[in-house]
C-alpha cells in the first residue's frame, strides 16, 4: 500500500504518520517510511536523534544514480539524463519492491530500530539556503515520485510518506501516486480550510482521501469535524500524554499508548487494507502517463531536448504482471 499523510503545518501529521509506521512495524508488516516534508521531522518522530536524522542520505542528492538504476534496459529511454520525475516505467525498466535489496535502498535507505519492529527510512533532504534561487522543493520530492512510479507493493506491505504541509502536495502529480491519503485535520476553521482545498484538488483524479481528526479534546470538537467533513471523517485522535512525552524527547514504548488512540491506528490500518482490494493498476499507470505528458509539454521537452512522449510504453501496466514482463525484457 502506498499511503500519504498530509495536512496543514502544525496539524500533527508527522506525529500521526510516525505512530502509524510504528503500529505497522509492531504488527510485523514490512514498511518503508519516506520523509517528503520540506521540514524533515519524521526521523526524530521515529526515535532518531537530531544528529542521526541529519546524517540521513538525501534522495535528491542521489537522483542521477536512482534514474540510472530504474532505467534498466528500457529501450525507450536513451540515458538517465533523459528521465524526469514523472518518467513512467516500461518493459525493461527496473521496478522496486518493498522487501528486497537494491542499489537505491543501499544508497538512500537507512534502517530504524523501533521498540517493536523496524523500518527503512528514506528522506528527500531538507530545502536549504543553497537551494534558493536555483531550485524548488518539488525538484527534491521528484525522486519520491519517480520511485513510486516504479514501485510494486503487495498485500500487507506499506510505503508511508509524510508529505509537505498545506496544498503544496498538489503542485505536481505526486498526490496521485498513493492508494490512500490520510488528511490530518484539527477541529478549527484553518484545518477545515485545508481539507476543502485538498478535496477540490483530489476529486478530479479519484484520489481516495480520508480525514483523521487530531487534537480532539471535547465532544464539540468531534461534532464540528463531523459537520464540516461528513463521511470523509474516518476517525479522530484525542489527547495523548504519550505524544507529549515523545515531544519532550522521551522514548515511550508503543504499548503504553492510550488504548483509544491505539485503536485509531488500527482503524487506519483496516482502511488501508480495505483500499488495497480496490486498486486499479491500469488507472494508476494512466495517471502517471497523464502527468508525464503534461510535464513534457510544459517544461520537460525543452529541458531535456527530446520529445519525452516517446518514453511512454503504451502496452505496459504497473502491476505484478508488469514486473514479470519487465524482468523478461531484461533477460
Amino acid at each position: 500500500m502506498k499511503i500519504a499523510f498530509v495536512g496543514k503545518g502544525g496539524s500533527g501529521k508527522t506525529t500521526l504518520s510516525a505512530l502509524f509506521i510504528r503500529h505497522l512495524a509492531a504488527a510485523g508488516r514490512p514498511v518503508i517510511a519516506v520523509d517528503a516534508d520540506i521540514n524533515q521531522h519524521l526521523g526524530p518522530a521515529l526515535g532518531l536523534t537530531d544528529a542521526q536524522a541529519a546524517e540521513l542520505p538525501s534522495l535528491g542528492a542521489h537522483l542521477p544514480q536512482i534514474k540510472e538504476y530504474l532505467r534498466g534496459s528500457n529501450p525507450l529511454i536513451g540515458s538517465a539524463d533523459e528521465m524526469i520525475k514523472t518518467t513512467p516505467p516500461g518493459r525493461g525498466s527496473r521496478l522496486l519492491r518493498i522487501v528486497e535489496e537494491n542499489p537505491v535502498y543501499a544508497a538512500c535507505a537507512r534502517p530504524v530500530a523501533l521498540d517493536e519492529g523496524s523500518v527503512r527510512l528514506l528522506a528527500t533532504g531538507a530545502f536549504t539556503e543553497e537551494d534558493l534561487g536555483v531550485a524548488c522543493y518539488h525538484s527534491k520530492v521528484g525522486a519520491v515520485e519517480l520511485l513510486l512510479n516504479h514501485l510494486i507493493d503487495g498485500q500487507d506491505e506499506y510505503i508511508v510518506t509524510d508529505m509537505t504541509a498545506g496544498s503544496d502536495s498538489f503542485a505536481s502529480g505526486l498526490f496521485t501516486r498513493f492508494d490512500l491519503t490520510f488528511l490530518v485535520a484539527e477541529p478549527t476553521r484553518k484545518g477545515i480550510s485545508v481539507y476543502r482545498q485538498y478535496k477540490e484538488y483530489a476529486q478530479d483524479f479519484g484520489v481516495r482521501l480520508r480525514v483523521v481528526g487530531n487534537k480532539v479534546q471535547h465532544p464539540d470538537d468531534l461534532a464540528y469535524l463531523r459537520r464540516e467533513v461528513g463521511d470523509d471523517l474516518l476517525t479522530s485522535f484525542g489527547q495523548s500524554d504519550w505524544v507529549r512525552r515523545l515531544e519532550r524527547g522521551e522514548e515511550p514504548a508503543l504499548q503504553s499508548l492510550e488504548p483509544a488512540n491505539r485503536a485509531v491506528l488500527e482503524r487506519l490500518r483496516a482502511e488501508a487494507d480495505a483500499t488495497h482490494e480496490r486498486r486499479d493498476p491500469e488507472r494508476y499507470t494512466a495517471q502517471a502517463v497523464h502527468f508525464h505528458l503534461r510535464n513534457a509539454e510544459s517544461w520537460g521537452n525543452a529541458k531535456v531536448g527530446i520529445d519525452l512522449a516517446t518514453q511512454v510504453d503504451k502496452g505496459f501496466v504497473l502491476s505484478a504482471d508488469g514486473a514479470d514482463a519487465a524482468a523478461s525484457a531484461r533477460a
